[in-house]
């Protein structure tokens, strides 16, 4: 009897225990984030875990200019009395403004003003994915940033890597802000050829795609051209004043999910649209099946972050750099190399 009794007891206070470690995981986000089980392998430059902010970082609320939706984002005002560069980091692909970002302690440290804008979330959906709504989301957070913080309008930055990357080229093209700098890591540039890339490799992007632009089981080809920059109008006489720069892992496309051409292929655009007749400015049919076909620098153009320079091609205030790497941002040489310009 007495041995039923403590069977009984040892089965209470078991229960008891696991609902009060459930509780505790289930309010703590980090811990969570750090024992749930993954739908597939974490993607470091598209990772969507949950993770807890610095206390420093603020989630504040922004009316949107064109719809009154609410957009939020994380957010660190100078604690400088004077003015401070404001960097605006854009999320990836799949994350949202909650997403990992290893800029923002940067900026913290730096005492910069920060601002990880959630534009329309994760690229799923017809009002994300560089949608017009979606560009404006970035405008109003730069407003936000600006009427909030001690933001030195002269010294605005955007940078994102992957659909980070594809969203600040995006913003080149259409913000209303002046902007000093634009910074984009493994961009995707063109829809239409990343759908056909994405299915080839089976990966989730394919349907990704079609939910940002296809009621239907078929790629909306019209839509998937009006939200990818390389098929937008370019705002040349921005360049007179404004920089940017691109850059992309020579071995994206291979083991990353942006092939290199995307990059290659809008900078070329952009020469076109600036009308530069200068052909060894372009990158050639040639370089480009070399750097596709050896994965190696092409000369001797020195090195970023300790990574060798595969292609550097440069007219003005625009760059392309082709770097030994995968599908990632350099992010600490990324930051110094807007903030020192």
């Amino acid at each position: 009897m007495q041995n039923k009794l403590w069977r009984t007891i040892t089965i209470i206070l078991t229960l008891l225990i696991g609902i009060g470690i459930g509780i505790f995981i289930n309010k703590n986000k980090s811990m969570w984030s750090f024992l749930k089980p993954e739908s597939g392998p974490v993607i470091k430059f598209d990772d969507t875990r949950e993770i807890t902010w610095n206390e420093d970082f603020q989630i504040v609320e922004i009316n949107s200019s064109i719809d009154n939706e609410i957009q939020q984002a994380y957010f660190y005002p100078t604690k400088s009395k004077e003015l401070q560069p404001l960097i605006v980091s854009l999320h990836t692909w799949s994350g949202d403004f909650t997403q990992t970002d290893e800029l923002a302690d940067m900026c913290r440290q730096k005492n910069v003003s920060y601002i990880h804008p959630n534009f329309r979330g994760a690229n799923k959906t017809i009002s994300a994915c560089c949608s017009e709504l979606a560009l404006a989301d970035i405008d109003d957070a730069i407003s936000f940033a600006i009427k909030n913080s001690k933001v030195d309008t002269s010294r605005i930055y955007v940078i994102g890597v992957s659909g980070g990357g594809y969203a600040t080229i995006s913003s080149f093209m259409k913000l209303k802000h002046t902007v000093k700098a634009f910074s984009a890591w493994a961009s995707i540039t063109d829809l239409p050829a990343w759908y056909r890339e994405s299915k080839v490799r089976q990966n989730k992007y394919a349907g990704d795609i079609l939910n940002c632009t296809s009621p239907g089981e078929e790629l909306n080809l019209e839509i998937a051209k009006q939200k990818s920059p390389i098929y937008w109008p370019t705002p040349t006489d921005k360049l007179n004043d404004t920089k940017l720069s691109i850059h992309a892992g020579i071995y994206d496309g291979i083991q990353g999910s942006v092939p290199i051409t995307h990059s290659i292929n809008f900078y070329n655009k952009v020469l076109k649209d600036l009308s530069v007749t200068d052909s060894s400015k372009y990158v050639s049919s040639k370089e480009k099946l070399k750097l596709l076909e050896f994965r190696e620098p092409l000369g001797d153009f020195g090195s970023i972050a300790g990574r060798k320079i595969c292609l550097k091609k440069e007219v003005g205030n625009f760059s392309l750099t082709i770097f030994e790497g995968n599908h990632e941002m350099l992010t600490e040489y990324a930051l110094n190399e807007i903030l020192n310009q």
